[in-house]
């Protein structure tokens, strides 16, 4: 499959031609003519919960670092670092590997937005390492120095490589999967780890920090929720009963991978996130993505730690985070139920 054309003054097609990807654009962005009504929507949300990371305020959490236990510094910065990786993959995945090969405008539009935010995310790490190292390079190079940290970073991006090559219509299909389990996965055990630190009393500025990004990943998860969604409903041949084991597959691995580097970062030295916690939390933050997208649930248990869900939330929004719904989810007016 070719990437699409940027100009393409020779199409044809019309609004009822659209598609997630396969169409043929001219080119244009017209957001009066909008096919995928949830992009529209999630565009007005993302622009809403525009931030900007110096808004937050690190000072306090200078002075706190250097109280931090050693199982807690440790923490901090095996979670920073691994958050760095994240969201460096994903600012460059989302314009080099998925944006090119989607052929609905208003959909681009919306990769481009969140590309955007995925570095603006890297500057909001960067204003955390600043604040509380003197040598960044530390934090920044770690996934060098920590093996574990180095496996997760290759298996990730492993599976990024393996689906950028070769491009078919299942490995686009697949492609989503991969980016919603990173939105709904990959990030889950270190926001977690961040907020048992905010509970306990430290790195509020932090805390507050993490609260930013997530909401900005809820908004991504549902991205890539919608866009499977909508093409399902536009080439359900593509859904095989194939296809569903591979994504099971995916999510299984995800699924270990994230609970092993949750057990790992917090060592079993950190209130409240002992292994088994960490593994059931990912398990059931599985179970609600594979609800989004209309598979039936692979593990079947309940949240463990609700807390995070009240602790993540802001004060002006009524937004479970984990279970991707938002009610009102904007710094803004804006009101809706569902993309």
């Amino acid at each position: 499959m070719d990437r699409k054309l940027i100009y393409n003054p020779n199409s044809t097609e019309n609004f009822n031609d659209r598609r997630t990807f396969g169409g043929n654009p001219d080119g244009m962005i017209n957001f009066t003519k909008c096919k995928y009504e949830w992009a529209l929507n999630l565009w007005d949300t993302m622009e809403g919960n525009t931030w900007f990371p110096k808004e937050v305020q690190m000072t306090q959490d200078a002075k706190d670092y250097k109280y931090l236990t050693p199982p807690e510094k440790r923490m901090y910065d095996l979670v920073l670092s691994q958050l760095i990786f994240m969201d460096s993959l994903q600012t460059n995945n989302l314009m080099d590997n998925i944006n090119p090969y989607i052929t609905a405008p208003e959909i681009n539009a919306i990769l481009s937005r969140q590309s955007y935010e995925e570095a603006n995310h890297s500057k909001s790490y960067a204003v955390m390492v600043e604040s509380i190292s003197d040598n960044t390079d530390e934090i920044y190079d770690m996934w060098k120095t920590d093996a574990k940290l180095m496996e997760k970073n290759n298996f990730i991006a492993g599976v990024y490589q393996n689906l950028a090559g070769n491009i078919d219509d299942k490995k686009i299909v697949l492609a989503m999967f991969a980016n919603q389990i990173l939105e709904g996965l990959y990030f889950y055990a270190g926001f977690a780890a961040m907020y048992a630190l905010g509970k306990s009393g430290k790195m509020l500025g932090s805390s507050q920090m993490i609260k930013f990004i997530q909401r900005d990943e809820v908004t991504h998860l549902l991205l890539f929720q919608n866009l499977i969604n909508s093409t399902k409903q536009e080439r359900p041949e593509l859904f095989t009963q194939e296809l569903e084991e591979e994504v099971r597959a995916m999510f299984r691995q995800a699924v270990d991978l994230e609970a092993s580097w949750g057990a790992y970062v917090t060592d079993g030295q950190i209130l409240g996130l002992t292994k088994d916690i960490i593994r059931q939390y990912i398990e059931y933050l599985a179970d609600r993505r594979l609800e989004a997208v209309g598979y039936d649930i692979e593990y079947g248990v309940k949240h463990p730690i609700p807390w995070v869900d009240a602790y993540s939330s802001f004060n002006d929004q009524r937004t479970n985070f984990f279970e991707g719904n938002v009610i009102n989810y904007s710094k803004g007016s804006i009101d809706f139920d569902d993309f």
